[in-house]
């Protein structure tokens, strides 16, 4: 995509008509053309300045290793950060630039799996990716589960937990905004209206859709179902919907900056989310004021608070799940709980606040250098 100079074109156009955004060119092919049509265009850019996949010839990774420390050195780099090393991306970069340049080596979202070492398919970036952790001067994640698994390799004075967040500021309740997409949708304004949100994607986005519609078509009186996203699987989702008899409405995929409208149009969230990783929707929706009913499994239990946010059943419960959605279909309580759920996101889960403290220990490690 980015070696077409007429889809970088729009783009762009896209990126100033929003205004404060900064494109970064991953150079994912040797042709690419963004950074040029940005910089044609003012759009804030820069492009990658290392990079191995295009060509794996040992001599040109050598090169591009040698272009890395060059760099650190000339730039005169405080510290070497790697975003998201595991065992299929594991870093071989860092640690060797890091070392030569005298700097701190540290990983953001470092994940350690030691069922990974039994096949011979997955061994190697097993080994490759534990020998990155264990060079590195700090690992921070954001998931308790990965915390826990790192823990088995690394001293707690070398991990630090950050928060899965988002930026409060962007999902704020707005009441008229709801009605008016209540009336947009003809949906009476009195109406329980739940709402959820995913990619129709056929995996399991897909099927914890179905698995959600046939718990509600089971209740005596189920809330309408508001659905935000597109994808593939959306005529199988409404043909089953019709099959069910239920009422839901696919409103279509909506773009971020108007998700606020969308979940302020609803009395609560409902979205299984089967083996979630940390699933952001339910910090937006919480932040709008939407209690929550999900599983418990997964990253969910980090972002949604059982009993005070919302509610948490073991996966596939139906009779458990549609209790919860009974539970949120009372007004006193689903109102109490999303009180407390705009409150526990800003309070835990606000990125202005969590990368500040990640900001501030990156700092105190650069002033650690070796």
């Amino acid at each position: 995509l980015t070696q077409r100079a007429a889809r970088m074109q729009w783009l762009m156009e896209e990126m100033l008509a929003r205004g404060g955004l900064f494109f970064v060119d991953s150079r994912t092919t040797v042709g690419s053309v963004a950074a040029m049509v940005a910089g044609e265009m003012g759009v804030p850019n820069v492009p990658r300045d290392v990079f191995l996949d295009n060509d794996r010839d040992v001599v040109a990774v050598e090169r591009q290793l040698d272009r890395a420390l060059a760099l650190a050195r000339r730039e005169r780099s405080d510290l070497w950060l790697t975003y998201h090393c595991y065992y299929k991306a594991p870093d071989i970069i860092g640690p060797a630039v890091a070392r030569a340049a005298g700097i701190p080596y540290v990983i953001f979202q470092g994940i350690y799996s030691t069922k990974r070492r039994r096949s011979p398919r997955t061994w190697p970036g097993f080994i490759l990716n534990r020998r990155a952790l264990r060079r590195a001067r700090h690992v921070f994640t954001n998931r308790r589960l990965d915390l826990d698994n790192l823990r088995r390799l690394l001293p707690d004075d070398r991990l630090s937990y950050v928060p899965p967040g988002i930026f409060p500021e962007d999902f704020v309740f707005d009441k008229e905004a709801g009605q008016a997409f209540r009336r947009r949708f003809g949906i009476d304004g009195k109406a329980t209206v739940a709402a959820a949100a995913a990619m129709f994607r056929p995996d399991v986005k897909t099927r914890g859709l179905l698995w959600l519609m046939e718990t509600l078509a089971a209740m005596d009186t189920p809330p309408l179902l508001i659905i935000a996203g597109g994808g593939s699987e959306r005529q199988r989702l409404a043909r089953r919907a019709r099959e069910l008899g239920l009422a839901v409405i696919f409103t279509g995929k909506i773009a971020r900056e108007r998700m606020a409208e969308f979940y302020s149009a609803a009395d609560f969230f409902l979205f299984p989310g089967i083996n979630e990783s940390l699933g952001m929707v339910y910090l937006e929706a919480q932040s709008c004021g939407l209690p929550v009913a999900a599983f418990a499994n997964g990253g969910i239990p980090e972002v949604v608070a059982h009993g005070e946010t919302g509610f948490l059943t073991a996966p596939f419960d139906r009779e458990a799940y549609g209790g919860s959605v009974k539970a949120l279909m009372d007004k006193e309580t689903r109102h109490r709980m999303g009180q407390a759920a705009a409150r526990r996101v800003r309070r835990r889960h606000d990125l202005n606040t969590n990368y500040l403290r990640l900001e501030q220990a990156l700092a105190s490690l650069a002033e650690r250098r070796q």
